[in-house]
């Protein structure tokens, strides 16, 4: 796909902003301490980057899926982490508040959000329902002009440090699976809202994720995000542009793993030659970057496909995400197969971006159940 001149330009500011701030120093503060770094947050928000794909009336640049797409990948070519940073609010965080959010909830919540000055997360996930969401035990009764929340959800990123989260409770009971879920908008500073211990994790250090335990935390009905009873369409909504963003991460990590295979096959030298110069070395390099780039045309295929409001958008998403996110762990095993035992220590980038890699093919969607959204799509179930 050849980009118009617009799209090549902010491919040009996400690369130079993500080169210029992002620094070794930074990156290698975020996988010391773990910790969620405010300050290059701040940088991320003032170029505009946590409103990259919300609307202009909004307080957001009003960039399309394209643009969300690769900013994604160009931040996430130099730490996947930090391209998280920039995320969130354009996507599962901001994402429900843009397709069924209220004026007065967009001006109240979606504003600050895409400036950068609050921090909105998504609460889905529960430590029994995953991949399968309709098995929601998180709930919410009725009181008046109160809803009362209990429950507890997991592996919620941003959680220790949000402002808000978007909860998913079921308010209907009586309707089974998926059906009978609610929105809330919860402030995490709520009487009754509390988060766990941050996980320790494999990669993707320097943005904390915990559980979210609600108890009897009561929340105003004018907190109730789109329709009663409705909530697990918008969630499936949210979670298409999730999956294109998870996708474009990890082409990033992906085209960073090339980079760094390409540069040190060349340095490194085996017999007296680079081994860039052996067959068995110059050929995962070529498979490589054949994956690498029909990741990268899929994924500008479904962006392009959900700005314009393709009824396929759905099924694309979940091909792009399953696609990127396998070919992304593939090209990480060679480039640190390719580094040989250098590969093995921290010193070398590819340590850290093998361990980044795995996630993708988990969050938003694992790839089992991307291959259960394509099949459905593809047989008509």
């Amino acid at each position: 796909m050849i980009l118009s001149e617009k799209h090549q330009m902010m491919r040009k500011f996400f690369r130079e902003f993500a080169e210029t701030e992002f620094t070794t120093e930074l990156l290698d503060e975020l996988e010391a301490t773990g910790e969620f770094n405010w300050e290059i947050f701040h940088k991320i928000a003032a170029a505009g980057l946590t409103g990259t794909k919300i609307p202009v009336k909004y307080g957001g640049q009003g960039g399309d899926a394209l643009a969300y797409t690769l900013m994604m990948e160009e931040l996430a070519r130099r730490s996947a982490v930090l391209a998280i940073y920039a995320n969130t609010s354009n996507s599962l965080g901001g994402g429900p508040l843009m397709f069924c959010g209220t004026e007065e909830q967009k001006q109240k919540y979606l504003v600050p959000v895409a400036k950068g000055e609050k921090i909105i997360v998504f609460g889905l996930t529960e430590p029994g329902a995953g991949s399968d969401a309709g098995g929601t035990l998180t709930t919410a009764e009725q009181d008046g002009d109160y809803w009362v929340l209990n429950g507890r959800k997991t592996f919620i990123s941003g959680a220790p440090f949000a402002d808000w989260c978007v909860i998913y409770a079921k308010t209907d009971p009586t309707q089974k699976g998926s059906k009978g879920i609610s929105m809330f908008i919860v402030d995490m500073h709520l009487p009754g809202v509390s988060t766990g211990k941050p996980e320790s994790k494999m990669g993707i250090k320097g943005y904390p994720t915990s559980d979210v335990i609600l108890e009897n935390v009561r929340v105003h009905k004018s907190d109730l995000l789109g329709p009663l009873h409705k909530g697990f369409t918008t969630a499936m909504k949210t979670l298409n542009g999730g999956r294109l963003g998870t996708g474009a991460q990890a082409l990033g990590i992906a085209q960073h793993c090339l980079e760094e295979a390409t540069q040190y096959a060349k340095d490194r030298k085996q017999f007296g030659k680079p081994i860039a110069k052996f067959q068995g070395v110059s050929f995962q390099i070529a498979d490589m970057a054949i994956e690498i780039e029909a990741a990268r045309q899929l994924l500008y295929h479904t962006a392009v496909a959900m700005d314009n409001n393709d009824p396929e958008t759905g099924k694309l998403c979940a091909m792009a995400k399953y696609y990127a996110s396998e070919m992304c762990n593939r090209v990480a095993y060679k480039a640190v197969q390719i580094h040989g035992g250098y590969g093995y220590i921290s010193d070398y980038p590819v340590e850290r971006l093998y361990r980044d890699a795995r996630i993708t093919s988990i969050f938003e969607g694992t790839s089992q159940v991307m291959q259960i959204v394509v099949s459905g799509a593809v047989l008509g179930k």
